[in-house]
């Protein structure tokens, strides 16, 4: 369960226990709490749009694309996070994420900046991209990569394993994750 410490932080996301609470707006100006979507698998994608990983995961390949496509129609919750700090790779502006959506056919519920790194460093995001899945209940139920397959090649998509795919069908067949936790590969995040 997420506690308040002595300094007034939230305890960082740990699997198994409830998600930890965050308020971001997105490049439409809509501000998000996670509690907005109670009673909903919610996945968080740590994303980065010049990152070599997630190039190849957009623009390559529509591997997340499809994926979000697929979980949205599905009534899952798909929100794409980018904490990169001002001035850093990645940093674009909501006229920049929106060009780079659209180019990508990209459809996550929501695109939300984190340039204080605050809503990263909470969930303890390590790279692009990364996936957490959070189940109807709230609880933290996925962290780790998108995919078993560490590269840059687009070649290697179809020969992953999808951890992503595989844990929201765990989650909506209401079955345990088989792999909660899985080390996540890309780029560092930009804090």
């Amino acid at each position: 369960m997420a506690a308040l410490f002595a300094t007034g932080l939230q305890a960082a996301a740990v699997v198994g226990q409830s998600a930890p609470s965050f308020t971001l707006t997105d490049i439409k100006g809509t501000t998000h709490q996670l509690s907005d979507f109670k009673g909903k698998t919610v996945v968080l994608e740590w994303v980065n749009p010049e990152c070599p990983f997630v190039v190849k995961h957009y623009e390559k390949t529509d591997n997340i694309p499809a994926l979000q496509k697929k979980a949205t129609s599905e009534g899952v919750v798909w929100l794409s996070i980018n904490s990169a700090a001002a001035g850093k790779q990645g940093d674009f502006s909501p006229a920049q994420v929106a060009a780079w959506t659209a180019k990508t056919k990209a459809s996550p519920t929501a695109y939300m900046r984190d340039p204080d790194g605050k809503v990263g460093q909470l969930y303890g995001a390590k790279t692009t991209p990364q996936i957490y899945v959070i189940n109807a209940a709230g609880t933290l139920v996925y962290n780790g990569a998108i995919d078993s397959i560490r590269s840059a090649d687009p070649e290697d998509v179809p020969k992953a394993e999808n951890y992503a795919v595989a844990a929201l069908a765990a989650v909506k067949s209401g079955q345990p994750v088989a792999k909660p936790t899985t080390q996540p590969y890309g780029c560092s995040v930009k804090y």
